[in-house]
C-alpha cells in the first residue's frame, strides 16, 4: 500500500527560529487544511524515519542555513534530494532559499556576519547572494522592512486571479542570480521591485522555481508565510508600524501570490483561506441530567470560588463553570467582551472571551467553560452540530443489544471547537483524576489535534472526535496489560461500524498494526486491487494515581468527511442513509464497554484476539527487518504478553527457518513497519 501523500512537513531543528517556524506553520495550515497535515519536524525525522512516501511538501523555514548544514551535510541532504527527484516538492523561505541554493553569498565583507560557500542541495544552479538590502540583525527585528514584489504572472497559468506587485515582509533574505545561463529549468516567478544594495543580476530574482528531475524546489528570499496579523509592534524600531499597515494594506495580494505558489508546487489549496475558529463553550450533560449534580459532588475538592463564580484550576488550562440559565448575565458578559463593546452579541456555541483575532494563539491562556446541563439535554441552538438527543437515545438502544454495556458515555462533555480532547483531559491531571471511567469529550472539531508521535491527524468537521477515560486497576497490570487497550479500540471501531445498523456489516473497513484504521479507497475501480486509506487513528495517553491507570483514549475517524482521505460515508452504498456521528458514537462507547469488560475479566483472549485478527490487514504480510540485515519475516499474529508483532523467520526460499520473532516499532511515526527491532521468542 502506497501511502497517499498528505503531510506538509515543517522542518524544526538546528537553524530555524521559532517565529519563522511559527509563521510557516501558521500561513501553511491557512491555506491547506484539511487536504493536508501540516506538522513540524526535527532533523532526527529527516534521518531516521521514513518521511518522504507521504510527503506532499517539505518546506525550510528561516533562521541560519549553516545549522542546517551542520546537521544534514551528507546523509540527510542526499535524503532530501533524493526525494525532490524522485517527484517531491522543496519549499524554502529565506534561510531555506539559501540552502537550497548551489552556493550561499551572505554579507560578503562583513567579518562578523558573512557566510560563503558551496550548498549541497545546490536546487538553484546559482548563488542566492544577500542580504538583498542592508540592515539585517541576528534575532531582531531592527533590519525587517516590507517590500515590493513583481509578479510574472506567466509562470502562474490557470492560477486565477494574480496581483502585478505584492508587498512583502523581509528580514535578511536574498536575490538569486544564476551562474549560467545553460539551465532552462529554473524561472524566476517574482523580482524585487526596488533597488538592492547587492548584485542581483538582470532579473533581481526574489522568488525561484527549479524543475529537479521529477519534482521541483521553490526558493523564496523574503518571507511571504509572515501573516501582518502575527505581526507585534516593535517599539524599539522606528517605522515598524507603518511597516505592519504597509503589510496590512496589501494582505489579499500576498495570500494570493502564497495560494498560487503552493499550486505550483502540485499542493490542492483552499478556494478560501481557512480562519482560526474560536474556541467554544465545553457542553457538560448526563444520561440521567440529575447525575451531573452528582459528578461534581466529586469535583468539589478541586472547585474553587471566586465571586461567586467557579472555577477549576488545573495543570494547563483553567475551566469556568456555568450553569445555562446564569451564562447570559450581564456580569459575566460585560467580562466576556472585548474593551469597548457594549452591544456585542455572542453565538450560543463559540466563546465570546476569545480574541478575535485571525493570528496565532496560545490557547492555553484562554478560559475554557464549562456549560453544566443538570435539568436537561442540550438545545439545538447551544450545540448546533451535536444533537444530545440523538446521542443518548442511540445509547440507551445499543445497550439493550449489548447488555454488558452499562455506563460508557453516561457523562459526555461536548464542545464545537476543542483544542484537543485527549488534551484537555491528560493533560490537566487535576481535573482527570476525578473522572469517571467512561466519561467521553467529543468535539466537532480540533485546532491543535494531537497524533502518535509527531503526527498530527487532521480533524475537520465531520470527524468523529473523541476521548474516553478508562480507570484500570493497577493490580490488573501484569496479566491485563495496558498496551492491549488500544487493540479494544481498534476492534471496537469496526465492529461499531458494521453494527452501525442492519446493512452495514459488509463495509470495507480494517485495522493497521498497532492504531490506526483504514478503509478500502473507494475512488479505485471494481476491477483493481484492493487498496486501503487510513480514515482513524488511535491515541492512548496513561497516567497513573492511587492504585490505578487513568488511560485518556483518543479516537479521530473520519465519519462523513471525504478529505484528506477518504471516509465512512464513501463507503456506502446508494441505498444506504449517511451516518450520524452522534449514532456512531453511541454505538462506539458501547462496543468498546462490552470489550473492555471481557478484557479485564479475562484477559486478552482467543476470542479477542481472533476478533482483532479478523479485521487486520497483515495476515502473512511479509516485512524486512532493515536494522538486522535485511532478514525477512511474515507476520502471524501479535504475542500475548505485550501485544508485540509475532513473525516467522523465512529463508531464501521464503521458507520458515523455524524461528520465531517478537516484533515492535521503533517509535517513528510514518510507517511502522520501518525500522522495526526483533528480539526471538
Amino acid at each position: 500500500m502506497a501511502p497517499r501523500k498528505l503531510n506538509v512537513l515543517v522542518y524544526t531543528g538546528a537553524g530555524s527560529t521559532v517565529e519563522s517556524v511559527k509563521h510557516a506553520i501558521y500561513s501553511l495550515r491557512r491555506l491547506l487544511s484539511p487536504n493536508y497535515a501540516v506538522i513540524p519536524i526535527t532533523e532526527t525525522v529527516l534521518l531516521k524515519e521514513p518521511w518522504a512516501p507521504s510527503c506532499a511538501l517539505l518546506v525550510f523555514p528561516g533562521g541560519a542555513d549553516l545549522g542546517y548544514c551542520r546537521v544534514l551535510n551528507g546523509e540527510g541532504n542526499s535524503l532530501i534530494a533524493q526525494y525532490v527527484r524522485r517527484g517531491g516538492s522543496y519549499l524554502g523561505f529565506c534561510a531555506g532559499g539559501y540552502y537550497g541554493s548551489q552556493r550561499c553569498e551572505f554579507e560578503v565583507g562583513n567579518k562578523a556576519m558573512e557566510v560563503i560557500g558551496p550548498r549541497e542541495l545546490a536546487f538553484f544552479p546559482g548563488a542566492c547572494r544577500g542580504g538583498a538590502f542592508n540592515g539585517f540583525q541576528y534575532n531582531s527585528e531592527k533590519g525587517a522592512r516590507a517590500i515590493r514584489l513583481s509578479v510574472a504572472k506567466d509562470a502562474f497559468k490557470g492560477a486565477g486571479m494574480l496581483p502585478d506587485e505584492f508587498t512583502s515582509y523581509y528580514n535578511g533574505g536574498g536575490v538569486f542570480v544564476k551562474t549560467s545561463d545553460e539551465s532552462t529549468d529554473v524561472e524566476s516567478i517574482a523580482s524585487y521591485v526596488d533597488d538592492l544594495d547587492v548584485d542581483g543580476g538582470s532579473l533581481k530574482s526574489a522568488v525561484v522555481y527549479c524543475k529537479v528531475g521529477q519534482g521541483a524546489a521553490m526558493l523564496m528570499g523574503p518571507h511571504p508565510e509572515f501573516a501582518p496579523v502575527n505581526l507585534s509592534p516593535q517599539y524599539d524600531v522606528p517605522g515598524y508600524d507603518e511597516l505592519i499597515a504597509k503589510l496590512k494594506a496589501d494582505d489579499e495580494a500576498r495570500t494570493s501570490f502564497l495560494k498560487a505558489s503552493l499550486r505550483k508546487l502540485g499542493l490542492e489549496v483552499n478556494q478560501e483561506t481557512s480562519s482560526v475558529p474560536s474556541l467554544s463553550r465545553l457542553h457538560l450533560s448526563s444520561v440521567v441530567s440529575s447525575d451531573v449534580d452528582d459528578l461534581l459532588c466529586s469535583w468539589d475538592e478541586i472547585i474553587t470560588k471566586e465571586e461567586d463564580e467557579e472555577f477549576i484550576k488545573a495543570e494547563q488550562d483553567t475551566f469556568h463553570l456555568e450553569k445555562p440559565s446564569t451564562r447570559w448575565s450581564f456580569s459575566d458578559l460585560k467580562k466576556s467582551l472585548p474593551p469597548g463593546d457594549v452591544d456585542g452579541h455572542a453565538s450560543e456555541s463559540r466563546d465570546s472571551s476569545q480574541a478575535t483575532s485571525e493570528g496565532m494563539i496560545d490557547y492555553s491562556t484562554i478560559l475554557k467553560r464549562i456549560v453544566v446541563h443538570d435539568e436537561k439535554w442540550p438545545e439545538a441552538k447551544a450545540t448546533p452540530y451535536f444533537n444530545h438527543h440523538a446521542f443518548y437515545g442511540s445509547l440507551q438502544e445499543y445497550r439493550r443489544k449489548d447488555a454488558q454495556a452499562e455506563e460508557w458515555g453516561d457523562y459526555l462533555m461536548y464542545g464545537e471547537v476543542v483544542t484537543s480532547t485527549n488534551t484537555l483531559l491528560e493533560k490537566n491531571y487535576r481535573l482527570l483524576s476525578k473522572l469517571p471511567s467512561g466519561f467521553t469529550l467529543a468535539a466537532t472539531t480540533q485546532v491543535a489535534g494531537r497524533g502518535r508521535g509527531s503526527n498530527v491527524w487532521v480533524s475537520p468537521a465531520g470527524s468523529l472526535i473523541m476521548s474516553t477515560v478508562i480507570n484500570h486497576p493497577g493490580h490488573l497490570a501484569a496479566s491485563r496489560p495496558i498496551v492491549f487497550i488500544q487493540y479494544l479500540a481498534a476492534i471496537a471501531i469496526v465492529e461499531a461500524v458494521k453494527s452501525y445498523d442492519r446493512g452495514y456489516e459488509d463495509l470495507p473497513v480494517r485495522l493497521k498494526w498497532p492504531n490506526d484504521i483504514y478503509a478500502r479507497d473507494p475512488t479505485k475501480p471494481a476491477d483493481e486491487p484492493s487498496s486501503y486509506v487510513k480514515i482513524g487513528g488511535i491515541l492512548a495517553n496513561c497516567a497513573y494515581s492511587s492504585g490505578s491507570y487513568q488511560v485518556v483514549l483518543g479516537i479521530g475517524l473520519n465519519a462523513t468527511n471525504a478529505r484528506p482521505t477518504t471516509s465512512l460515508d464513501a463507503l456506502l452504498p446508494p441505498h444506504l442513509p449517511p451516518f450520524l456521528i452522534e449514532r456512531l458514537l453511541a454505538r462506539l462507547l458501547t462496543r468498546l464497554e462490552v470489550l473492555y469488560k471481557t478484557f479485564v475479566r479475562r484477559g486478552f483472549t482467543r476470542e479477542l484476539e481472533a476478533a482483532y485478527y479478523a479485521h487486520w490487514l497483515h495476515g502473512r504480510q511479509v516485512v524486512t527487518l532493515e536494522a538486522q540485515g535485511g532478514v525477512r519475516a511474515r507476520i502471524v499474529g501479535i504475542t500475548g504478553d505485550w501485544g508485540l508483532l509475532k513473525a516467522e523467520e523465512l529463508g531464501h526460499d521464503d521458507r520458515p527457518t523455524g524461528r520465531m520473532w517478537a516484533l515492535q516499532s521503533d517509535e517513528n511515526s510514518f510507517d511502522f513497519f520501518r525500522g522495526l527491532i526483533k528480539r526471538k521468542l
